[in-house]
């Protein structure tokens, strides 16, 4: 069976290297973006440049009407969808949780909840064996912050990827004999356009190996989890962080 992967918020960070990784394994990928047509499309064009195959998407993940017209786009283009990379995310203001207005607390939970949930529920529609699919992969990008709670910075990003976590352990055993698999990967620090250098540069060498990861390196385990090496893997929480619990 051909591999056909979605990646949400794919124009930049990990889920960009998720993107060209995918490619580079053989994968037909749709690189989803909200605003950055431009680096999006650019993504694809060294996709399509080393040989791959790769649409640009726009849709806002937390908008119902977008995911079901960017599900329909990519199957119509590229083939029954086997694959969804749950990536699309924002953090949000940093501070104290009693700092935050309403409308941050929604943004944040639209994007990181919400989105995740309309774009799994789409998927399964498309790839469940229930509804007439071949099976499939998702993996859902969470974060360490779920464990951690981050206390006056993240509070209401790391309940996001709390909600994340469950995600992957509900849906994971619902569709399982659906021929469905549902895993999360879980980043560390890593360095893409989300923490400020200046914590990148003063955290980095207190984690166990003494560094910041790549997003390649988070794209790297996201990509075996979509692959058939991973096949017996479900309902599991890889963590990618240099170590850190």
């Amino acid at each position: 069976m051909s591999k056909v992967t979605l990646v949400t918020g794919a124009s930049r960070g990990i889920g960009a290297a998720v993107a060209k990784l995918c490619a580079q394994a053989g994968h037909a990928v749709a690189v989803n973006y909200v605003a950055s047509a431009e680096k999006a499309e650019q993504n694809v064009a060294e996709i399509t440049a080393a040989g791959g195959k790769a649409m640009a998407v726009q849709a806002d993940t937390g908008v119902e009407a977008d995911v079901e017209r960017m599900f329909a786009a990519v199957a119509d283009e590229l083939g029954p969808i086997t694959g969804l990379v749950n990536n699309a995310g924002v953090h949000g203001p940093r501070g104290r949780l009693d700092e935050l207005s309403d409308t941050d607390i929604r943004d944040v939970l639209e994007t990181n909840v919400l989105g995740y949930f309309l774009c799994a529920r789409a998927a399964v529609n498309c790839m469940s064996t229930k509804h007439g699919g071949q099976g499939g992969a998702i993996v859902n990008v969470s974060s360490g912050s779920a464990h951690l709670g981050g206390p006056n910075d993240g509070i209401l990003y790391a309940a996001s990827k709390g909600a994340v976590n469950s995600l992957t352990i509900g849906l994971s055993q619902e569709v399982a004999r659906e021929g469905i698999r549902v895993n999360t990967v879980a980043p560390g620090l890593t360095e893409t356009d989300m923490p400020s250098r200046e914590a990148l540069d003063r955290l980095g060498p207190q984690l166990p190996m003494g560094r910041f990861g790549q997003p390649e390196e988070i794209g790297e385990a996201i990509v075996w989890l979509l692959s058939d090496a991973a096949s017996y893997v479900n309902g599991a929480n890889l963590r990618v962080s240099g170590g850190r619990i």
